[in-house]
Formats: C-alpha cells, structure tokens, sequence
C-alpha cells in the first residue's frame, strides 16, 4: 500500500479519508472568489436598517475582517495536516480546556457556512423569476406545507417553483463540487472573471457617470431615528448582519490540507482574498448608496433583495438588453458564492468528523478527493432550508453562530501563544495584534447582543439554541463510538509533548464568562421599534 508523508504522520494514499494535496493558494484564492457576491445577500437588508450609515458600516465591518485574518493566518500555520477553516485551528487552542465548547466552535463554524447554498440558491432563483417571469403565473404558484408561526411570525414551510429553481441550482453545484477542489477551482476561476465583472462595474461605473452626491452618502440614521439606545442598536444591528459577509474570506483557508505548501500558501491565500473583499466591500456598498439615496435604500424590494439586480441594472444607466445581462452575471455571482460555502462548509463537517467531532460518515472522500459524505449532509440539510419562507431570519441565525465561531477563534489566538508559545509558526502577527483580535472577540459578542434584536426577536435565543444543538451529536460520537478517545493525532499534536504547556489557567473560563455577560447586558439595552 502506497504512503505519503504529510508534516510528520504517514498517511495511505489510499485512505477514504484523506483529501489530496494538490492545491496552491492561487486555488485557494479562486475557491473564496464567491466571498465578495455575498454583498449581494445583505446589502438590501442593511441598507434598510441603517440608512446613510450603510457604506460605513460595510467599511468598518471589513476593516475589522481584515485585522482579524492575520490571526486566522498564524494558527491555520500551526496545523498545516488540517483543513476546515479557522474554527479547527481555533477548536485545537480549546479543547484542552472544555470539548464541549471546542465542538460548538467548529458546529457553529458550519452553522454560519452552510445556509449560503439556501439563501445563495434562493437569491438566483428570485433573480430569473422576477427578471424572465415576471408576471407568469408559475411565479406565483405554490403551497404551505407547515405552519411554523410559533417559532416566527409568518414562518412557513412552502413548495413553489422557485424551490424547484433553487433545488435546480444546487445540484449543478454539489456537481461541480463533487469533481474535487482543483477541478472546481478552475472552474471557479472561470466562472469568478466572469462573475465579479458586474460587481465592479456597478461599483465604479455610476461614480463616474453619475458623480459623488454628497447628499446620499453623508453618515445619517434612518428617518425617525437619532443617536440614542435605538440609534446605537441599529448601528450594531447592520455591523451584525454585515460581518457574516465581510469576514467570510476566512474560509480561503479552509483548504490548509490540500496545500502542496501549506506554509507558505496558507498565509498567500487569505491575504489575497482579503485584498479582494476590501476592494468589492467598500466600492459597491458606497456606489448602490450614492446611486440610490435613503428613499431607493427604504424601497421594500430592496430590503428583501429581490430588487438588488434591477436597480443595479439601472445604476449603470443600461436599457433592457444590458440591464438583462448584468442580472445574469448577478446570477453567475450568487452561484460562485454557493459554490465557495459549499467547499468551504464541506471541508469544516469533513476534518471535524476525522477528528471525532462529528459523526464518521462525513469523513468520507471520492477518488477526486470531494468530501462526499459532507457535501450530501449540505445538500440535505439545505432543501430542508429552502423550504422555510423566511430567509432573512435564516441568514441572522447563522451569523448568531458565525460571532459564536469568532469568539472562540479570536480568543484562541491568544490561548495559544499562552500554552504554545514555541510551536513553529510559519507566519506570526505582532503579540499586539494579538491583543487587539482579543478585544474584538468581546466587540463581536457586543455586536451580537445588541444587534441581533434589529433582525427580530428571537434571533438571539435561536441562534443560540441552534448551537448547542451539536453537544448530543458529539457526545454520541466522542463517549459512545469512540470510547471516550479522540481519533489519533487528531486533538493534538506531537508536537504537544514537548511545546506544549497549560498555562492559561482560568483565563479562557473568564473569557467565556465575560462574553456571557457582555450578551445578556447589551441584549436588555437593546431598543428596536421596527
């Protein structure tokens, strides 16, 4: 039987568990191309909420996205024999202190990823019925399968065409997936050139057709609206909602395995992603507002996001025939979008299974190296989604588990230097750049207590429900299939034996305890009157 080397620990190339190392960063980088449509997801919503304040709080959000991926960077080098994103590198820092909160970290990891094949799939369906079918009966078709008011207002389970659209869509996805990273990622490449080609022309075009009007960009809140609880809370209800797309160019490096040279790529693939992201983050947001103005930003199709793709249409000042096309490359985008959550989300379920978080049959890999047994738990799991009538409450439910997942990531950088200080580290950030993502876990958790709210009311405490959802699974798999042992090498290192030293005492306890607090203070000073 054939072996490789990786790092120090002989692996069978023949192994079903073993994802292939056959990609650079360039791969990588194309793989996270879909990071930047996810603008299209959100911008409506948060545009809605806050108002002139809209372009700001993009800014912000991924300004603070950028500060954190050098931290993500460092750790992700400490592991270069895992894949599935920050949350392992970040679960590895906590395990020695609780496995329960290390597996709600990589749960929540998956939790905020994986509804992106829903919403991205729904938003493409929308785009073609509304752009092809406007006033088709088809459009209009549909059932209430489930009554779920109990839960939410208005929730409902429903089949209609644009499930069937969406399902359409998600297939052909889990396809192109299924052909392995280095394949999908020259397909993304492809399909990236294309995609984000609309992204930047809607961004600079109308600045330079239209000019800068000074009006619609100056930092305002809604009207009705002034500086007081309420004005603070919508503030950081838009930093909430905006922080699950602009920090989500992490997932470059969830590939971290599948690196020919993982010390070297690791760092190349996040920092180029982020590069990118900057650039889409603040153009786009800050054309669509200065396009529009606060009564274009309040329109209700905007807020839903059915409306994005026909008003950026317009903003480049194209007649029937461009504004056609650039909704399709609008589609192509949210396409690549869930073509990067699937890859991404895929390669989280996937390395917590091989390191006995999760159950084993998502550990298992095709002979193109495509986690398939993660991927069709994403595939079943999101037309369960898809059926559900509410996507906007979908999308704040995962980003409740993507501010769990930062906390606990953001916190690791921290707890690792502390009990590792002298495990190699192929890049290393500043120990006061680790102090500032230490202070930015707690102003996440404060986004998320004060914001959440601004997306309904039982936001926050479903979120939170939903992440403790994975303490029965793991403890299943931990106590009862694996006997109370952890997977060989897979919840250290051997590099433990010797650099390894826990030395952090109480601390990630208080921290925890702290970010706790700061959830339950911030939620009772919250003021929303939607």
């Amino acid at each position: 039987m054939a072996v490789r080397k990786e790092g120090d620990v002989l692996q069978s190339t023949d192994s079903p568990t073993v994802l292939k190392k056959e990609m650079t960063w360039k791969d990588a980088f194309w793989l996270a191309s879909g990071v930047p449509a996810l603008v299209l997801f959100s911008i409506g919503a948060i545009a809605a909420t806050v108002g002139n304040l809209s372009w700001l709080v993009w800014t912000v959000s991924i300004l603070i996205g950028l500060t954190q991926a050098f931290l993500f960077a460092e750790i992700a080098g400490m592991y270069p024999n895992k894949s599935g994103g920050a949350s392992v590198y970040g679960a590895m820092a906590w395990v020695k202190y609780s496995k329960v909160l290390s597996a709600i970290s990589i749960w929540s990891n998956w939790i905020a990823w994986t509804p992106v094949l829903a919403l991205g799939t729904k938003l493409a369906s929308g785009f073609v019925l509304t752009t092809f079918f406007p006033t088709a009966a088809i459009t209009t078709w549909g059932f209430t399968l489930l009554d779920l008011g109990f839960i939410r207002p208005d929730l409902t389970v429903r089949f209609d065409f644009a499930f069937v659209l969406a399902l359409a869509f998600l297939f052909i996805v889990y396809a192109i997936q299924n052909l392995g990273a280095v394949n999908a990622a020259r397909i993304q490449r492809i399909i990236a050139v294309i995609a984000l080609i609309p992204l930047l022309i809607v961004g600079i075009v109308p600045l330079f057709t239209q000019g800068i009007n000074v009006e619609n960009i100056i930092p305002s809140l809604p009207t009705g609206i002034s500086w007081d609880e309420a004005g603070w809370t919508l503030l950081f209800g838009g930093l909430f909602l905006a922080a699950w797309s602009t920090y989500a160019f992490e997932t470059s490096i969830c590939y971290t395995s599948e690196f020919k040279d993982p010390k070297k790529d690791t760092v190349k693939a996040i920092m180029f992603s982020g590069l990118l992201c900057l650039a889409v983050f603040t153009i786009v947001p800050f054309s669509f507002q200065n396009a529009l103005g606060l009564a274009g930003l309040l329109d209700p199709d905007i807020a839903s996001g059915m409306g994005v793709g026909t008003a950026m249409a317009k903003m480049v000042g194209g007649g029937v025939v461009i504004g056609t096309i650039i909704v399709l490359l609008l589609i192509l985008s949210t396409i690549l979008s869930i073509m990067t959550s699937m890859g991404g989300s895929s390669r989280t379920l996937y390395q917590g299974s091989v390191d006995g978080w999760l159950p084993k049959f998502m550990s298992r890999v095709n002979n193109n190296g495509a986690p398939t047994g993660a991927m069709w738990t994403n595939l079943v799991f999101n037309i369960i989604l898809l059926s559900l009538s509410d996507y906007t409450f979908i999308l704040a439910i995962s980003n409740v588990n993507y501010i769990i997942l930062n906390f606990f990531n953001l916190s690791s950088g921290w707890i690792h230097r502390v009990d590792r200080p002298n495990w190699p580290r192929p890049f290393r950030v500043p120990t006061w750049l680790i102090g500032i993502n230490g202070v930015l876990a707690f102003v996440n958790v404060a986004f998320l207590g004060l914001g959440a709210i601004v997306w309904g009311p039982g936001t926050l405490i479903s979120g939170l429900v939903v992440s403790l959802f994975i303490i029965p699974v793991f403890l299943y798999r931990h106590y009862v299939t694996d006997k109370g042992q952890f997977p060989e090498n897979a919840a250290g290192d051997e590099l433990d034996a010797t650099h390894y030293k826990k030395k952090a005492g109480i601390l990630p306890y208080v921290a925890v305890v702290a970010a706790i607090g700061i959830i339950i203070v911030t939620s009772q000073i919250a003021v929303f009157n939607p």
